[in-house]
């Protein structure tokens, strides 16, 4: 069974930094690329930052270019996200999710490319 477990969220003012983690099991994690996803309250879920299986390709979302930096250790079958000078308008739950697709060459944005979810952390930035 796939697991996704994220950790890292909290309360950080606006212009601090977070680093999120995504531990994966049940899956060979190399295999599959992954992505960060955020939902806010009554909002839709929206596509954060995506890298490829190989950690070659990435792709983020306009709104968090030059802030976020998505990256992998496929040794500890491990996701990161870093977000810098975070604003209040970041303010969601993070969830990652693992593409259904083997060594695809291309990062999808949308949610249903991902056919597995973690939980999701609260990361709440105060201005």
């Amino acid at each position: 069974q796939v697991q996704l477990v994220e950790s890292g969220g909290g309360l950080v003012q606006a212009g601090g930094s977070l680093r999120l983690s995504c531990v994966a099991s049940g899956r060979t994690f190399r295999l599959y690329n992954m992505g960060w996803f955020r939902q806010a309250p009554g909002k839709e879920r929206e596509f954060v930052a995506g890298i490829a299986w190989s950690g070659n390709n990435r792709y983020y979302a306009d709104s968090v270019k030059g802030r976020f930096t998505i990256s992998r250790d496929n040794a500890k079958s491990t996701v990161y996200l870093q977000m810098n000078s975070l604003k209040p308008e970041d303010t969601a739950v993070y969830l990652c999710a693992s593409d259904s697709r083997l060594f695809s060459t291309d990062v999808q944005t949308a949610p249903s490319g991902y056919n597995y979810w973690g939980q999701g952390t609260q990361v709440t930035v105060s201005s």
